[in-house]
Formats: structure tokens, sequence, C-alpha cells
């Protein structure tokens, strides 16, 4: 059986643990980065004017918010922070450790059942300015502390090209 890389750890986690939301990943060689990105979608009955971070307003029926997560090498790759929910390192060829994996997925799920129904406030409630999803380091921590009782320092390798 061929072990498993840190791209192909992440796609058996999320298709086995989050299964109500639309999620997808991106491996950039040339980044050396994997991108995790989410969409939710909420229905806009009231056909809201809702303007997006770029300035651009939809009237759908069916609005799509899209973020990401981005694993990434310090020392390889270039990151703009800013363009993510979270950014997470991971240590070169060696990859990152289980539990941050088993720890990232158990927490997003949570992230995203959370921001489902966060969406579905902003589309009701008028004086709900702004969406956005919410990411919490200490929470994510805990998460990840959680699964290092359980796997230890085990390292799942950054895939090779």
């Amino acid at each position: 059986m061929k072990k498993a890389t840190m791209l192909t750890y992440l796609d058996q986690q999320i298709t086995k643990n989050i299964t109500e939301y639309d999620v997808a990943l991106d491996w950039n060689t040339r980044n050396h980065s994997i991108e995790v990105v989410f969409r939710l979608f909420a229905e806009n009955q009231a056909h809201e004017q809702i303007d997006d971070a770029t300035g651009i307003v939809s009237e759908e029926e069916i609005i799509e918010f899209e973020d990401g997560v981005l694993f990434y090498n310090p020392e390889k790759t270039t990151v703009d922070e800013d363009e993510y929910l979270a950014v997470i390192p991971y240590e070169g060829k060696k990859g990152i450790k289980r539990s941050v994996l088993d720890g990232f997925v158990t927490y997003l799920n949570d992230v995203l059942t959370e921001g489902q129904s966060d969406l579905l406030d902003f589309l009701t409630d008028e004086n709900q300015e702004v969406f956005e999803l919410k990411w919490s380091k200490e929470e994510f921590e805990k998460a990840v502390q959680h699964y290092q009782k359980v796997d230890g320092d085990e390292y799942i390798a950054y895939p090779s090209y």
C-alpha cells in the first residue's frame, strides 16, 4: 500500500468527515502549497443586493461564499495571508504532523457549520451588515492538541512531484 501524503490524507479525511459542504484541494507545485478551498451556499429569497469584498453587487437567488486555508512551506512559498481564512506552515518534504491535519479537518467542519448558520443569519437579519467566516487559532490549537494525544508525532509527508 502506498504511503499517504498530505494531499491524499487530506482528501481522504475531508471526504470522510466533511460531508455537508463543498470542499476541494488545489495543489500548487510551483508555490509548494496546498489550498483547501470551500464554498458555502445560501438562498437569497428576498433577492437582497449583496456586495462582496471587491464591491461587486449581486441579487442572485443563490449566494455563494468561497474562502480557503493554505498549507505552505515557509522556506519556499509566497503567501499573502490576507487572501486566506488561515495559513498553516508545514516542514518541507517532511510534511506536517498527522495531528495537525486531523485537528484541521475537525475544526474546519466546525467553522463551516458555524459559517453556514451565520450566512443564513446574514441574509435574513437586516442589521447584520457583514458576513465572514471566523477562524480561531486557539480553537484550532485545541483540536490539534486533542489529536496529538491520539496520533503522537507521526508525520504525513508533502507529496513528491
